[in-house]
């Protein structure tokens, strides 16, 4: 850092932290008149002891702390209710005051690694394969795909999604399994997904010696598979071919073609020695006897088995780092030649540049792989594979040895799909007033007499208005509801924790093991209480009713959709459903119609928890008190524009969370030229 940018980054510190010690004092001050009454003594309040606070490098010192008492007070969970010991504008005061010296304490707390080391997801190694020799069938067979695309119908450059759509369940329709790829190739297992995560997680990414092996033996079937030849392989010429040279002439031609395989692979600049030290390899198993293409298959396995290719981590340039970052988020993959070649011109530290390329990258149906992996798991829609209604109950979800949820689960994603490629506001995720319905879901959702099944080959879906709040978004989707019930009976309290994990980005923590179960029925039509009352001792146990007041609501709020995601006003013994609540202890609502309304005057919140889940997507670990500001940034300036999707992606590209690089690169955020706006 030049000494000009020392002094200013020196005056900046200062004011925040006079701004600190300001802030600090009025935060003691609100924290020992409002909640020092429950939060101390032998046992306080969520174990949480404010008495112990003194001066406000008390507070500064523990940032996580400030930003749960921060998120407790802003939502009003804290002070209770039923307390009327804090007015609406002192309320806001308090937000203001810790918020402010929340960035202060990020300020001066160390930065975290931004990206961890991991390695490459199943679904990311075979895009990058796919990419690195540009072949024209799949590495292997991915069920975690979940929608198979039939007629090239995902073209994002047009702006528009067609109207009428094929395609296929992968995991759910046997069927969808069947197609184009190399033969012999076995993947390694599914990566799991982590709880309330991703599987793109770095603490569920690590490398056994077993998988090691794996690698390895991979990387030589790809190669070595029967159809990997120059009819799939669409670089065949420029690596495998045999050179139109003599023998004693192939050095300088091995060398060139490995440089290539070698830029693209490692998604850096490869030093002459590196290059020299695969050249000679090649060379070797020539001169032992081995054709130019055995020679070159070889090679390139050795490459594919190098952790500098199945590894991501940001390189010593900052700068590839970021070209790698940005790849892996939008396209699954390793960066293409106009990423690298930004990155070797250093021209990713202008706004601009970066903008264009997020545009550009979005506009190409490489982008696909993102609405195959993020929607996916941000919905935790692989649950609804193991779904099983009770057949005797709900018949017309099962058809031959398939059912309707091979239908279910497609519409959510979809739908994800056409906000992304129209670049509509993420608002639309709550309500929708379009959906993408086959004819057996039409019926479904309609509760026709007879449904008529299709499947399980391709799928037709068409594009349908939505003038029902019931039916809108992702949020009541019958996927969603069917995959949080039970056999016979709904489970609002899971379908809560989806709701508080997945739409607000604030999970639930494990219930107490000493907590016992509920002894109830299999369904509250055979019960005298509801389900909302039979679960009233989980909210009336004091180890419980912390968690159970935020997520209970939203669970009891959906309760009119049974467990195959069809409307009812009753159950079935005649008692009404109950789907009042509260959220965040302001918007009282009487049903998911008034629960989204809610949700929608809270615009920023839900643009604030689904910024998360994008970042933790796009960093591969979890977000932190450290990733405050910088999301507080994406929101706002998201805001703007209606919180397009597009908008959200490209102010996260352009925020410090996303820009920061490792200690290996120097631990700080690239410093871009121009701002979003410009």
């Amino acid at each position: 850092m030049k000494p000009q940018g020392i002094i200013t980054a020196i005056t900046i510190l200062t004011a925040w932290l006079f701004n600190a010690g300001l802030q600090g004092s009025d935060t003691l001050s609100f924290l020992k008149t409002t909640c020092v009454d429950c939060h101390q003594g032998d046992e306080p309040a969520g174990n949480l002891d404010f008495s112990e606070f003194q001066e406000p490098k008390d507070l500064l010192a523990q940032p996580q702390l400030l930003l749960d008492i921060l998120t407790a007070i802003d939502t009003s969970l804290m002070p209770p209710a039923d307390s009327d010991i804090l007015s609406k504008d002192a309320r806001h005061s308090a937000v203001k005051n810790i918020r402010e010296l929340l960035h202060a304490a990020i300020q001066v707390s160390p930065p975290a690694n931004p990206v961890p080391m991991r390695r490459m997801t199943r679904f990311q190694y075979s895009n990058a394969v796919r990419d690195l020799f540009g072949l024209k069938i799949a590495v292997f067979t991915l069920p975690e795909q979940m929608v198979r695309e039939y007629g090239n119908y995902y073209q994002p450059s047009t702006g528009k999604m067609p109207d009428a759509v094929t395609v296929g369940n992968r995991p759910l329709g046997k069927s969808q399994l069947i197609e184009p790829r190399l033969t012999g190739v076995t993947p390694y297992p599914q990566d799991l997904r982590a709880e309330h995560g991703f599987d793109n997680q770095a603490d569920q990414l690590s490398v056994s010696p077993l998988l090691l092996e794996q690698f390895m033996e991979l990387s030589r079937s790809i190669v070595n598979a029967p159809n990997f030849n120059n009819k799939t392989v669409g670089v065949w010429n420029e690596v495998f071919a045999v050179p139109d040279t003599n023998v004693s002439e192939w050095d300088g031609r091995i060398a060139n073609r490995l440089q290539m395989v070698l830029t693209l692979a490692f998604r850096e600049e490869v030093s002459e020695t590196t290059v020299k030290r695969f050249a000679k390899y090649a060379r070797t198993l020539v001169d032992s006897g081995a054709d130019f293409t055995t020679a070159m298959k070889n090679t390139v396995a050795a490459i594919l088995a190098s952790p500098r290719f199945f590894y991501i981590h940001d390189h010593a340039d900052p700068q590839f780092a970021i070209a790698s970052r940005l790849s892996f988020f939008l396209w699954g993959s390793i960066p293409d030649q106009a990423l690298l070649a930004s990155a070797e011109k250093d021209d990713l530290t202008t706004t601009a540049v970066l903008e264009s390329h997020v545009d550009r990258m979005l506009l190409d149906r490489k982008s696909k792989r993102f609405c195959d992996s993020f929607p996916r798991q941000w919905l935790q829609l692989d649950n609804i594979i193991s779904s099983a209604p009770d057949p005797e109950i709900y018949p017309q979800f099962y058809f031959a040895r398939y059912n309707t949820s091979m239908h279910m689960a497609i519409e959510p994603l979809l739908v994800f799909e056409t906000v992304l490629i129209e670049d509509k506001s993420i608002l639309q995720f709550i309500h929708s007033d379009f959906s993408y319905r086959s004819t057996p879901l039409k019926m479904w959702y309609a509760k026709a007499d007879k449904i008529q099944h299709s499947g399980p080959g391709t799928l037709k879906f068409e594009r349908v208005p939505i003038t029902d709040m019931r039916e809108g978004g992702v949020i009541t989707n019958t996927a969603i509801m069917t995959m949080t019930s039970a056999s016979d009976h709904t489970k609002p309290i899971t379908r809560g924790s989806w709701f508080a994990a997945t739409i607000l980005h604030s999970p639930p923590k494990p219930p107490p093991a000493d907590v016992p179960t509920i002894d109830r029925k299999a369904n509250a039509a055979d019960e005298d209480l509801t389900i909302r009352e039979q679960l009233a001792m989980h909210r009336d146990n004091a180890s419980c009713a912390g968690c159970h007041k935020t997520i209970d609501p939203l669970g009891f709020a959906l309760e009119n959709f049974d467990p195959v995601g069809q409307w009812r006003d009753q159950y079935e013994n005649g008692k009404p459903v109950n789907a009042s609540g509260v959220l965040y202890n302001q918007h009282a609502f009487d049903g998911i119609v008034e629960l989204k309304s809610a949700l929608l005057t809270e615009q920023e919140r839900f643009a604030y928890a689904f910024s998360e889940h994008l970042l933790s997507f796009a960093l591969g670990r979890r977000t932190t008190y450290r990733d405050t500001i910088s999301l507080e940034q994406v929101v706002k300036q998201a805001g703007k524009n209606n919180y397009q999707l597009k908008t959200v992606i490209k102010n996260l590209v352009l925020s410090p969370a996303f820009l920061q690089v490792s200690q290996a690169s120097g631990g700080n955020p690239l410093s871009i030229k121009g701002t979003a706006s410009e």
